[in-house]
């Protein structure tokens, strides 16, 4: 078997590391960020996703670290319940969790940290370091997120735009809070359509909340955690106890501001040695709830093609032609969602699931 780069250590680089390991293949991970620096708060993994995982992560050991959720409650904006459904099987866990479990797997040896990849203008195919330096890997794996700088660079006519919504998204630890939200998805609706506060258990005493924004409505700019706390608690000032509660009660230290940006059309899921997953292959917008589930099944089936064919390319072939079609779907659904959550509440479709299914 070739040697294998894998670019990027998010949960999608994570993740092929783990399937490449249970195979014996050999890989080495570049990251560009410190270490230590995780940026991101958590994720909603539905029952598929989590069929993944579980051959991935010990799933006792899984379990300890996040939370199944039972219900998806929709309200108005003051408490009103608009709808409720039984989830099946959906588990929410914090990043910093999850990407600390597929690590674990791995020896320390096998990613180089604060180590930017780009591609060798002078070699085609091949990739370098920012130091100017070759890598000799045979084959390169592209997981280096939604606005993926290499991808960017093989396919020059790309369009990224975008997408008529905004999030706020923090963690907060408070026990007293977390009880009171069992074990529920909670979704707050304002009732013009365009603005929601959600809230995630993901374990005894932390959750994760998040607002939606439609930034043609909302104008949310570039400020300081203070200046952006004090906007959340205006906006939200009259909306059910519970959510100004936890706007008033969260540290700001590691609040995210979350642009949202989607690819106009999906580019090519390969390119001669080099090979893109998860969002570095195909950005989906949060509303699909499947950017774990979906990196998961990019590195399962890239790794099973890689194993089961000598010729490169045509696991490649194999890998895009199994996986773009079901992305497809993602993609229109997530439009679907986006375009319910700009209408007014009286316009939505009833008891709407905030998560693509295939």
């Amino acid at each position: 078997m070739k040697k294998i780069a894998v670019v990027g250590a998010g949960i999608s680089g994570l993740s092929m590391a783990n399937y490449l390991e249970k195979h014996k293949i050999d890989y080495h991970i570049y990251e560009r960020r410190k270490k230590k620096d995780l940026a991101g708060h958590g994720f909603l993994i539905p029952q598929e996703g989590m069929e993944y995982l579980y051959q991935i992560i010990d799933p006792n050991l899984l379990l300890k670290h996040g939370n199944f959720l039972k219900k998806y409650i929709q309200y108005t904006h003051t408490g009103k319940v608009l709808a409720e459904k039984e989830l099946n099987h959906v588990f929410a866990i914090s990043r910093h969790a999850l990407i600390d479990l597929l690590t674990q797997n791995i020896s320390p040896e096998k990613i180089t940290y604060e180590q930017t990849i780009i591609p060798d203008d002078q070699q085609k195919g091949k990739m370098k370091l920012s130091d100017r330096r070759d890598i000799d890997e045979d084959i390169i794996i592209i997981s280096d997120g939604s606005k993926s700088r290499i991808r960017s660079s093989i396919f020059k006519d790309e369009t990224m735009k975008l997408v008529r919504e905004s999030e706020v998204v923090n963690i907060i630890q408070d026990k007293e809070i977390a009880d009171s939200v069992e074990n529920d998805f909670i979704k707050f609706h304002h009732e013009e359509g365009g603005l929601t506060f959600g809230i995630l258990k993901l374990t005894d005493n932390t959750i994760l909340w998040y607002s939606q924004f439609d930034n043609e409505k909302y104008m949310i700019n570039e400020c300081s955690a203070e200046n952006l706390r004090k906007y959340m608690l205006e906006v939200f000032e009259s909306w059910h106890p519970l959510v100004p509660s936890i706007i008033q009660k969260s540290d700001y230290k590691n609040v995210h501001l979350w642009r949202v940006y989607e690819l106009e059309k999906l580019n090519p899921f390969y390119k001669e040695n080099t090979v893109f997953i998860g969002d570095a292959a195909h950005p989906l917008i949060p509303f699909t709830s499947q950017g774990v589930t979906s990196a998961l099944k990019d590195s399962s089936l890239l790794t099973k093609y890689l194993v089961e064919e000598e010729n490169t390319t045509e696991a490649f072939r194999k890998y895009e032609a199994k996986r773009k079609p079901e992305i497809e779907v993602h993609i229109n659904n997530g439009r679907t969602l986006l375009n319910q959550f700009l209408l007014p509440l009286n316009q939505q479709s009833e008891n709407i699931l905030p998560i693509s299914y295939k």
